[in-house]
């Protein structure tokens, strides 16, 4: 159903734009503005019901593990929604991998088997969709690749311009061939991802939709995600909910869905959510040490993981309120750590990019420390393909990790 508007996601504040501002922070505070579901009269048995029915469906909104759930997101004509029927990833049972932990009971849930083999498709197709209804011609976003990746290919669909800002030399080959190949254009900025944001922030005019994922409409396909692994758990929320942590959109996301399934009775008990960085660019796990008013910026993040080496995430706040709903952990790993666990997942036939793995590191981390039970039903979000960066396969194959 229609979001009839857009809510600061600030609890004191509360204030309400039209869903076509485009602006994407509050007029009054600041801080992030998120999209106000509307999912109409329906029981929760019979939104289950439905739901699980449209994957014997194929229509084109069926056929999409996003726009299934399309009660929880923004109305659009079926015939005007920018879809690559994205979202239907399976859920696999760790083996090597659940050895390596420690845990009884892993499951990988991987967003990199999507179209362009990053999680991000989920909130291009929403996001892509809005752009494309509220009559944008140029959309553009600053990547470290696999945003670049998924809006080229996506605006490619919609006959939209798509201009992405990269930081140079700070994202792999294999992403930019990508976005390259859905026709983007491309700008490189000295500095890091911070920086590419920066840039394009001060660049963009009224003509330029925005598609990083400060934009709501972003978080709105994001969270379905959840919605996805609920149905494929029939609905038995597990223990623990485990993701990388980079720019923080996921993590607002994936808190946005379990408040929203709690809401109605569908997410209980709530899972606890595990936000697991990078050790040298960890802002959100300083801000929590610090006390969580003020965010403790990485100034010069470091990490070989690239798609989450982000010193200043965006949106650190919706992360927080998430942690805080959830009673979630927040916490970080190595680089050692990041690919000792990428070459597990691959010896698993699994695999990832790097920035996924930390996952895998943190759940091992936790047993190890016994803030995690061994018996826990825990799910692991990979976000990235294999592919994403072949370099860093290859390199620790020589010994240059």
């Amino acid at each position: 159903m229609i979001p009839s508007v857009l809510r600061c996601s600030e609890a004191g504040c509360g204030t309400e734009v039209p869903r076509d501002y485009r602006g994407y922070s509050c007029p009054v505070c600041g801080n992030l503005l998120q999209a106000v579901p509307n999912p109409g009269p329906l029981s929760p048995e019979q939104l289950k019901k439905n739901w699980r029915e449209r994957r014997a469906s194929n229509a084109p909104l069926d056929t999409s593990g996003v726009w299934r759930f399309r009660e929880y997101l923004p109305d659009c004509p079926a015939d005007a929604v920018v879809t690559l029927a994205e979202g239907n990833v399976p859920l696999l049972a760790g083996q090597k991998t659940a050895d390596y932990a420690g845990a009884r009971h892993l499951w990988f849930k991987h967003l990199g088997w999507n179209p362009t083999g990053s999680f991000k498709d989920l909130g291009m197709t929403v996001a892509v969709t809005e752009a494309r209804r509220q009559g944008a011609e140029t959309v553009a976003c600053a990547s470290t690749g696999n945003t670049a990746a998924s809006m080229a290919a996506y605006a490619a669909r919609a006959n939209l311009r798509a201009r992405v800002y990269l930081p140079k030399g700070g994202a792999s080959m294999q992403k930019l061939a990508q976005a390259l190949d859905f026709g983007a254009e491309t700008q490189y900025v000295d500095g890091n991802f911070d920086d590419a944001l920066r840039v394009l922030m001060a660049e963009a005019d009224t003509g330029i939709y925005f598609l990083n994922s400060i934009n709501p409409f972003r978080i709105e396909g994001q969270k379905t995600a959840i919605f996805h692994l609920m149905d494929q758990l029939d609905w038995r929320a597990p223990d623990y909910i485990v993701l990388p942590g980079g720019n923080l959109g996921n993590s607002a996301a994936f808190g946005k869905a379990i408040e929203e399934l709690a809401a109605i009775g569908l997410m209980n008990p709530i899972p606890r959510l595990v936000i697991v960085q990078a050790r040298g660019s960890n802002a959100l796990v300083r801000t929590v040490e610090s006390g969580g008013s003020e965010l403790q910026v990485v100034t010069d993040p470091q990490t070989m993981a690239t798609a989450i080496r982000i010193g200043n995430p965006r949106s650190w706040k919706k992360a927080l309120r998430a942690l805080r709903f959830t009673g979630g952990i927040v916490m970080d790993v190595d680089d050692a750590d990041i690919m000792a666990a990428k070459q597990v997942l691959g010896r698993d036939g699994i695999g990832s990019e790097p920035a996924s793995a930390t996952t895998l590191a943190g759940i091992r981390h936790l047993i190890a420390d016994g803030r995690m039970d061994p018996e826990a039903r825990v799910v692991a979000f990979l976000t990235g393909h294999a592919l994403k960066d072949t370099d860093s396969i290859l390199n620790a194959r020589r010994g240059d990790a």
